[in-house]
């Protein structure tokens, strides 16, 4: 069976996850640093983890399984998820894949470096109708590839 996780601090789609997956009567469990709400469904479900910064991605990454759907911006969550064989989307609509996610974190790696350097100042692009849009188009291309087994 299909579930959907959210890394949830920071996450502007969530409430297209909540539409979405009520829709396909897919499970979501948001997994969070803190309490936050969430529709009283009974197919969502909030898990808060406290700890260490990666509490959050460890326990995605222990719980997710093949075949399931992870919405995160995380790259390096999105590498470990991928490892096990699950579906990540990026908040913006960004699908990574066993072949993109290698770029991916070289461009992080990139870019942080020259953050630190103080080349590189300004932060990712605002958040936008046409991402919200792109966003939901490939959540549910994703869910359908997955119950068609393409």
């Amino acid at each position: 069976m299909l579930d959907i996780f959210v890394d949830a601090d920071g996450c502007p789609v969530k409430q297209e996850v909540y539409g979405v997956a009520m829709r396909y009567g897919l499970k979501v469990t948001v997994v969070a640093n803190s309490r936050m709400r969430t529709p009283q469904e009974g197919r969502i479900e909030l898990v808060v983890v406290e700890g260490q910064f990666d509490a959050a991605d460890d326990w995605i990454v222990e719980h997710v399984r093949e075949d399931d759907i992870v919405v995160s911006g995380d790259i390096p969550l999105a590498a470990r998820c991928l490892d096990k064989g699950a579906l990540v989307l990026g908040p913006a609509g960004r699908v990574f894949t066993k072949d993109s996610i290698g770029e991916a974190l070289a461009t992080r790696e990139l870019l942080s470096h020259l953050r630190e350097l103080g080349t590189v100042t300004g932060g990712p692009a605002p958040f936008d109708k046409r991402a919200r849009s792109r966003f939901l188009q490939r959540l549910d291309q994703m869910i359908q590839a997955v119950r068609t087994g393409k």
